[in-house]
């Protein structure tokens, strides 16, 4: 792992403001601006400190389990007939998802503040499993805040959560996912904030947020970069990453951004059908707004009420995109797409039954749509996926939707 894992940038942003662009910012009560701006100040200090990214990546090496394999597709590959298929493995990282990586780093944070408690939250459960985790592992109180809807589809993560030692507090306000649980985080901050640090889980949210949880995160193309040079002896023609907050397509794509050859796509969750109140693609029926202090394309009524999303995937259920993201879009250096749920279930059987891996319904979005877009390819072509994480948590809840053969 570089030691310049935190001081290498590959490009501007954020700015001094913490804005991306158009995007991002910072728009809290004061209350808040206060927490943030100790925050940036102690992860300004951290990135500089060398004890701090020894330890960080002693964890990451000996309790996360970095780096993650690399992995070559071959059955997927010759089943679609195109461009070979990679498969970057968070799903292998410790607690089953790339969350790890920035809950564990935002741990380390809350410790170097002299904070003792941490609260979260979760859509998929994957970000709560990974700070009570983090959290039992140095010693802090977690509270994990999650939409009762969330909870319902996603019952072996609660109970994960409560058996490493989490409170779980069910939000049954609004649409009782994600949005919600972030509404109800963001109140015990406020009132917890001398002893609390809110561990969020994407990039998303008001600056310092993007730019940490970007900066843990971007191990994953780090590693990525360096594991396909050794296994095809070449770069990625194509990256894929599935973009509900948009953490684990960041942390993938941030290392190539300046790899003009290689394209980028992330894949956003069209749920139903790209109708009010049916998806959670925000590129594709959002517009420029402000939800949960950041700037950034955001499903919206025309008078700027948050409008109610919908994806099979809890992970991808959410009404904005991180700001970073949203000035990729605008710049035209990544191009987002969506995938359907009943595509995301196809790809979640077709990848189980040809690679004997059952990736989260979050990931099988991206597979989704290599599965349309490899069989166009010419065969040396090389297209990445960033599998972020396990699909151990969703059998229950895909269960309801699939009918195998006996």
């Amino acid at each position: 792992m570089s030691e310049n894992l935190f001081t290498e940038q590959k490009t501007p942003y954020p700015d001094g403001k913490g804005r991306y662009g158009d995007f991002g910012g910072r728009f809290v009560p004061e209350t808040l601006f206060v927490a943030l701006e100790e925050l940036e100040q102690v992860f300004r200090s951290a990135r500089e400190d060398k004890e701090f990214q020894k330890t960080f990546q002693s964890y990451a090496r000996d309790y996360i389990g970095r780096p993650t394999p690399l992995y070559f597709a071959q059955r997927l590959t010759e089943y679609l007939g195109g461009a070979q298929i990679y498969f970057k493995r968070e799903d292998l990282a410790h607690t089953g998802a790339h969350k790890i990586n920035n809950a564990l780093g935002q741990c380390l944070l809350t410790k170097r503040m002299g904070k003792t408690r941490v609260i979260a939250e979760t859509g998929a459960g994957q970000h709560g499993v990974a700070t009570a985790s983090a959290a039992a592992l140095l010693g802090l109180e977690c509270c994990i805040y999650m939409g009762t809807e969330d909870m319902e589809r996603q019952r072996l993560n609660v109970f994960r959560m409560r058996l490493l030692g989490a409170q779980v507090v069910g939000v049954d306000a609004g649409s009782k996912t994600l949005k919600d649980a972030i509404n109800e985080a963001l109140r015990d901050w406020s009132l917890n904030v001398k002893n609390t640090h809110y561990v969020l889980g994407t990039v998303h949210g008001p600056h310092p947020f993007p730019w940490i949880c970007r900066e843990f995160q971007k191990i994953i193309g780090i590693e990525a970069r360096q594991q396909i040079l050794e296994h095809a002896g070449k770069l990625p023609n194509l990256l894929v990453a599935c973009v509900g907050g948009g953490s684990n397509s960041i942390g993938l794509f941030y290392e190539f951004l300046n790899d003009k050859d290689i394209e980028m796509v992330g894949v956003e969750a069209g749920g139903k059908a790209i109708a009010p109140g049916m998806h959670a693609a925000r590129f594709a029926g959002g517009s420029f707004g402000m939800l949960h202090g950041a700037q950034s394309y955001v499903l919206q009524d025309e008078f700027g009420q948050i409008g109610t999303t919908h994806s099979i995937s809890a992970g991808l259920d959410y009404a904005s995109v991180g700001p970073e993201h949203a000035w990729l879009y605008s710049s035209g250096r990544v191009k987002y797409t969506y995938a359907m749920d009943d595509e995301a279930l196809n790809a979640f059987q077709l990848c189980a039954r040809l690679e004997g891996i059952i990736p989260a319904l979050e990931s099988s979005h991206a597979i989704a749509y290599v599965l349309k877009e490899a069989p166009r390819r010419p065969q040396d072509h090389i297209i990445l996926v960033n599998l972020s994480g396990r699909g151990d948590k969703d059998v229950e809840h895909a269960s309801k939707f699939i009918k195998l053969d006996t």
